[in-house]
């Protein structure tokens, strides 16, 4: 058994000296904003040297005031103001389109217009997912942008693709999702030959639905030709996500958003269970403690705040969505995302390995 990494380890440097970058931070965006976007860009600017602007967007008086009250003084921190928000519940297209002064809409401009190499987001997933599309648009060769989210895995890290971009996705867009992935995994978390599968009713070649049988026999296609940049395994199950050596799995935008949230609410259950059953008498209580070591391993393993953000791969710009309850420690990693994203070049690579399989 191979000792799994934590998320720390996919950390890299930031660049030879004077590689610099910009970031268009969604401030108002999240359960928590504008409190916990502000902390992550206090402490994204303190780590990470290679930020040579950090753009607050939001509304003007608010993120001043916060800033005071944080005391979040830098010169490269520029405030962004953009009165209107798109809350968790709105319709997302129809409110990017309504609402063109709102936080993710003026921040993903800034990208649109070069002023910024990055939007980060925490707020409404679906209104990124629009926003980006909208005024970004596809890279050449994509069909659908689809969002990248890591789950904790016994070799390091599996990658979900998609996580809820694309509900209604064709077997191509599924076959630019693992280019994409692979790209992405090649790049940024240096695996060189990385593994991609297809999430399945069972790992047998004649399990699966229409769907899934379809995209593997292309995907299948395209792997024969010697074009694809990744080693191809076929049908997966939900146990190849956290046990098999597996770096990215494909998946519609509805299956992967249902495995993401029954992943998280799992970890929950699991937490409060043990919880009370650690607590039920003093011999257990006695017992936690000794492994208290074991348990905060544990849980920094599947800690989401580590993680930071999930890619938004397939746009013209880089667009990283972290998850609404982040915390500021999860808006700094989620920075830091966008900051390996911007000094890999993604982006280009995937135009390359787009263009080779045609």
């Amino acid at each position: 058994m191979v000792a799994p990494p934590g998320p720390q380890l996919f950390h890299r440097n930031f660049g030879p000296p004077g590689f610099l970058m910009k970031i268009a931070l969604d401030a108002m965006g999240g359960d928590r904003a504008p409190d916990v976007t502000i902390g992550g860009a206090r402490d994204a600017l303190a780590l990470y040297p290679s930020i040579e602007q950090l753009f607050l967007v939001g509304d003007e008086g608010i993120l001043q005031q916060g800033c005071r009250d944080q005391n979040l003084i830098d010169p490269r921190l520029e405030i962004v103001h953009a009165p209107e928000v798109v809350a968790m519940s709105e319709s997302a297209v129809d409110a990017v389109r309504r609402k063109k002064q709102s936080s993710i809409s003026v921040a993903t401009e800034l990208v649109k217009e070069g002023k910024a190499d990055a939007v980060v987001s925490a707020g409404n997933t679906g209104a990124a997912v629009a926003a980006c599309t909208l005024k970004l648009r596809h890279l050449e060769g994509v069909e659908r942008a689809g969002i990248a989210s890591p789950l904790p895995n016994e070799f390091g890290q599996c990658n979900l693709l998609d996580a809820g971009a694309n509900p209604d996705a064709k077997p191509s867009h599924l076959l630019g999702y693992a280019i994409m992935g692979s790209v992405y995994a090649q790049h940024v978390l240096q695996i060189e030959t990385p593994v991609v599968g297809i999430m399945s009713n069972g790992a047998e070649e004649k399990k699966g639905n229409d769907f899934t049988k379809e995209t593997s026999a292309l995907i299948r296609r395209h792997v024969d030709s010697g074009h694809a940049p990744f080693s191809w395994s076929g049908n997966v199950e939900g146990y190849d996500l956290f046990m098999t050596k597996l770096d990215v799995c494909l998946c519609d935008g509805f299956v992967g958003n249902v495995i993401l949230k029954t992943c998280g609410a799992t970890g929950k259950a699991m937490s409060k269970w043990l919880r009370e059953g650690l607590n039920a008498n003093p011999v257990r209580q006695a017992g936690a403690l000794l492994a208290k070591g074991a348990f905060r391993d544990i849980k920094d393993r599947f800690n989401y705040e580590s993680y930071g953000g999930s890619p938004l791969l397939g746009v013209n710009g880089v667009c990283i969505i972290a998850h609404g309850s982040s915390s500021a420690l999860a808006i700094q990693n989620a920075i830091r995302v966008a900051t390996e994203a911007i000094r890999q070049d993604v982006n280009p690579h995937i135009v390359k390995a787009m263009k080779a399989v045609g």
